[in-house]
């Protein structure tokens, strides 16, 4: 089977409407899927989906928020349903689905993905009061302050309580929130993200190292709209590289789903 290579033909003034995808998808095949690394069921975990020939992958620190991605569990079919149990209907943007819950309301988005990630990190941990999220309003949403007054299953409280967060945080206070730092630093857990309406957000799920060049590349994971399945996105410059982007010194990067530039890069 023949795939249509992206061809990026323009980029559209300052990236104005949600529905901009970047890239224009000119039919023109040229490599089969056979040609990338294929995904498998057998890898059950991010950090076992293989690495490009040369590389090898970065490590987190045990019990640091980058272990905890690289970690994160994969579903074995690569079905992207929406919070409404429809299958999405581009099926060609992604490499694997991660499996989390979506929810059966359309409020799982992009930094809402991002957010929760975060939040269940903390959550396994113990680490209540440091989930903690502002609002776009720049109110602060503390999960200890919920948790008081919450009579539910933990768990349960949780979810209802990001459910809130959904609601009144999204890619314009996630921004704010976060700090900024160089791509050339980027790390496992940073997040690309352009914050506002249009916006969008993209994890840092795990990397990879050539140890030889020092060269770098990295996978990200997304959500979108509407609220679907978490799930780690396709190189559209590089399909040879399946899910894995090569970290350099340009100042766009663009992603199965989103142009971000080089000062978007945010960590915690």
């Amino acid at each position: 089977m023949e795939i249509a290579a992206p061809r990026i033909l323009s980029e559209i003034n300052g990236m104005k409407s949600a529905r901009l995808l970047i890239l224009v998808l000119v039919i023109q095949p040229i490599f089969s899927y056979s040609q990338l690394p294929a995904f498998s069921s057998r890898f059950s975990r991010i950090e076992e989906i293989p690495v490009p020939p040369g590389f090898e992958r970065v490590h987190a620190a045990p019990g640091s928020f980058g272990a905890y991605l690289q970690q994160l569990p994969l579903r074995k079919n690569r079905t992207v349903f929406l919070y409404n149990g429809q299958p999405k209907a581009d099926q060609s943007l992604h490499y694997a689905v991660i499996d989390i819950s979506t929810g059966s309301k359309d409020l799982q988005q992009c930094a809402d993905l991002i957010m929760r990630l975060r939040a269940e990190y903390f959550f396994e941990r113990g680490k209540y009061d440091s989930i903690l999220f502002r609002g776009s309003d720049h109110d602060l949403f503390r999960y200890s302050d919920w948790k008081k007054k919450c009579s539910l299953e933990q768990h349960v409280c949780l979810m209802a309580f990001m459910e809130q967060v959904f609601m009144y945080c999204g890619t314009y206070s996630l921004a704010q929130q976060l700090r900024s730092k160089r791509l050339s630093e980027m790390q496992i857990g940073d997040v690309l993200i352009k914050g506002g309406s249009p916006g969008h957000a993209e994890i840092v799920a795990d990397m990879a190292i050539d140890r030889k060049t020092g060269k770098k590349i990295f996978m990200l994971a997304e959500s979108y709209m509407p609220a679907q399945d978490a799930h780690l996105v396709l190189n559209p410059v590089k399909p040879s590289f399946g899910p894995w982007y090569e970290l350099n010194d340009e100042n766009k990067i663009f992603t199965a789903t989103w142009i971000f530039t080089s000062d978007q890069l945010r960590y915690w």
